[in-house]
């Protein structure tokens, strides 16, 4: 692990991957972290499955994916990993469904999407998989909710977003599921060539949808967490209005704050914004810090500046760098380590480090 000034979190770098990719599906289970699929240097999507062993840092390749395709979710579900949805070979939008039983390394089909769709965000909540939105094959945002249940093998209707759009970032919260429009490549809240603004949220009890105030900036590859009651909205790539033609898209450091209790938006001042300006990053919350890692900003190549914001002095301070400097990434929070995978350097990487809360903090 390398230190830095910020003395609570250091970098866990671990073997790189076998297989270079961007926009891979990634999951822990049960000690192991699986990268499924993805693009690689080609720039066609991969059929190929890696696991590495977190015990002895060791990779282990398995059987290949069914379906080759890239920017998919995952849902863990006991021993078995969903993967759902996605874009194929030829750029077309994927109904498969199928999942990967560790206990005995194979894959099985499952029931497929209603609808074939990329950007599909995924929630699981007491074993069932909720998959919101999405892009469809007409290249129009969906607004379709429906729910997986894996003892039938069936996915069922349930009543769709007010705002439809893809690849949006979802958290759940209490019987709530939030969705919340800001984009990131593949992966990113957009209503057709725009990014969302909106901000809703689904009640799994009464199966209904709240609409609360929208995003007060419209902002594209924006990073999006939740921690201690509010959601953060960070960076990104601001977007012009729509009158205004002279304004190109730039770069920002913006912080705006949701505060679920109060139900209202905050655009917190300069002096409480990001130290950089990146869009395409990975955002995450460890240890009560909201951490920003790598991306996109005004430099010539991807970013490896990593900096935090703590929850209870309100501040941001700069963290150890990455020891790869990436944007584009696929990340993955595990207990007290966040997972940057993969990602673009040069090129598709093969990098898998974690940033750590260092023991005892």
């Amino acid at each position: 692990m390398s230190a830095g000034g910020g003395r609570a979190f250091a970098w866990q770098v671990f073997p790189p991957m076998p297989t270079c990719r961007v926009y891979g599906t990634v999951a822990h289970q049960d000690g192991h972290l699986l990268v499924l699929g993805g693009c690689g240097r080609a720039g066609l999507p991969l059929d190929t499955a890696e696991t590495l062993d977190m015990a002895s840092h060791t990779w282990l390749a398995l059987a290949p994916l069914p379906t080759a395709r890239a920017g998919a979710a995952a849902v863990v579900l006991g021993k078995q990993v969903l993967v759902v949805g996605g874009v194929d070979e030829v750029q077309s939008p994927v109904a498969a469904v199928e999942a990967f039983l560790m206990d005995e390394g194979r894959w099985e089909r499952r029931a497929t999407l209603p609808q074939a769709a990329m950007g599909v965000a995924t929630v699981e909540r007491d074993g069932m998989v909720y998959a919101l939105g999405g892009m469809g094959p007409d290249t129009a945002p969906q607004a379709q909710v429906r729910v997986y249940e894996p003892r039938r093998d069936c996915w069922l209707s349930l009543p769709s977003m007010p705002t439809p759009c893809y690849g949006a970032s979802t958290f759940l919260h209490g019987n709530k599921i939030y969705v919340l429009g800001t984009p990131i490549p593949l992966t990113g809240g957009r209503q057709g060539k725009l990014p969302v603004t909106a901000f809703e949220a689904f009640d799994l009890e009464a199966r209904t949808w709240t609409r609360h105030p929208s995003l007060p900036s419209r902002r594209a590859f924006a990073g999006c967490a939740m921690a201690e009651g509010s959601v953060f909205s960070l960076g990104g790539l601001q977007q012009p209005g729509p009158h205004n033609f002279y304004s190109r898209p730039h770069f920002v450091n913006t912080v705006e704050m949701f505060d679920l209790e109060h139900g209202s938006w905050t655009k917190l001042p300069r002096s409480l914004r990001m130290r950089d300006k990146r869009a395409d990053f990975v955002v995450g919350s460890l240890g009560g810090h909201i951490v920003a890692i790598g991306g996109l900003g005004n430099q010539p190549c991807p970013l490896g500046s990593v900096e935090s914001f703590s929850l209870a002095r309100r501040r941001w301070e700069a963290l150890p760098a990455m020891p790869t400097a990436r944007c584009s990434c696929s990340s993955l929070q595990a207990g007290p380590r966040l997972f940057v995978i993969g990602g673009v350097a040069q090129g598709p990487s093969q990098a898998v480090e974690a940033l750590c809360l260092r023991d005892g903090v």
